[in-house]
């Protein structure tokens, strides 16, 4: 049987990283590092688009790679109106809204129309997968208690559904059968309450509630948040640092790199092993709620993300969560890996490919 070559683009504020799978073998992958002075030219982040393209196919053609053998493209999917998790044919109606930024000028907006630039001369689709804003949470999960401030569904979406589906098939079951809290720990941290292949609950890993992480605030005493806001002592983008970008370990330790946290305490640090600690704790307590969500029938809880490396650190989180099922760890992001699996799944007449609708008609 002939194997199906796709090329998966995730594009980043300073980088673009590609691949170019033969099936679920790597063949190439690199991140391609963008100079300040070359993004830096274009006024919005939607006017690099040509100039990556170009970029990812001078890199193809350098390594030897001829595009015309490519089965399919797939982008980074970027911030979509909420949609439900998936695989996702590129058409108009998403382009239009990946041009005009509906949700945001980010870099990964770039990811479904430069897959679609590129499959429209070679005649072949184009398709993101589970982009940031896949929103499936039951409605009894987005009461706030403010009226004016419903729950959102922010989350590493590509990679919570990617481990999701690796977990169900280690437990030899399907995704859309199975029950799982997936746990993504990076520089932001999420945890998810997969039911029968949808995620029903999940806190805010923007700048919502949670844990706090390397370099979030996560859930803080919400009084003292509005005291501090209305203290005189900051403007509004002080106190956003505070809660993204400057928050969690960056506060406390001056650091967001959990390595160099983890050799403080292996130099017995005090301050930086009960910080630590509690950031496990805070993970732990997290997921020991997704289990009521779930109302105690979980069949895995899955640990992944840059975080899932450190030993310790999972060991710390098991310890207080195993009990309430199996913990499995799969370390890293895979976003690479991830696009491919939701691509190769619509090759291989496993899914068909979701329509973003017209929500202009």
């Amino acid at each position: 049987m002939q194997k199906h070559r796709i090329l998966v683009i995730n594009p980043g504020s300073t980088s673009t990283k590609i691949g170019v799978f033969d099936d679920e073998e790597v063949v190439f992958e690199k991140t391609i590092r963008h100079q300040p002075e070359e993004v830096n030219q274009y006024k919005r982040i939607i006017d690099q688009y040509e100039f990556r393209k170009n970029v990812i196919l001078n890199e193809l053609d350098k390594e030897g790679i001829n595009i015309s053998k490519l089965s399919a493209v797939c982008g980074r999917g970027g911030l979509l109106r909420p949609i439900e998790g998936g695989t996702y044919e590129v058409n108009d109606a998403m382009l239009e809204d990946l041009k005009n930024g509906y949700n945001g000028e980010h870099a990964s907006n770039l990811g479904g129309i430069i897959a679609n630039e590129i499959a429209k001369g070679l005649n072949i689709g184009a398709y993101i997968v589970d982009p940031v804003v896949v929103d499936e949470l039951q409605d009894l999960a987005r009461v706030s208690g403010v009226p004016e401030i419903p729950r959102k569904s922010i989350f590493h979406a590509l990679n919570q559904k990617a481990v999701a589906r690796r977990a169900a098939k280690d437990l030899h079951m399907s995704y859309k059968e199975s029950r799982l809290i997936v746990t993504h720990m990076g520089g932001g941290i999420t945890v998810g309450a997969h039911e029968n292949g949808r995620v029903i609950d999940v806190n805010n890993g923007l700048h919502g509630d949670g844990p706090f992480s390397p370099e979030r605030a996560g859930t803080v005493p919400a009084g003292d948040l509005v005291s501090l806001c209305y203290s005189g002592q900051y403007y509004r983008d002080e106190v956003m640092k505070k809660l993204v970008g400057q928050g969690g370990l960056m506060a406390y330790l001056d650091t967001n790199d959990a390595r160099e946290v983890e050799k403080m305490v292996e130099h017995g640090d005090k301050k930086a092993k009960l910080v630590f600690d509690a950031m496990a704790y805070q993970i732990a307590k997290e997921i020991g709620s997704m289990s009521a969500v779930l109302q105690g029938k979980v069949d895995a809880i899955a640990l992944t993300g840059g975080l899932a490396y450190g030993k310790a650190f999972v060991e710390e989180i098991s310890k207080r969560v195993h009990w309430i099922a199996d913990v499995l760890v799969y370390p890293g992001e895979n976003e690479l890996e991830a696009l491919n699996e939701g691509t190769l799944r619509i090759l291989n007449n496993e899914e068909v490919p979701k329509q973003y609708p017209n929500f202009a008609e």
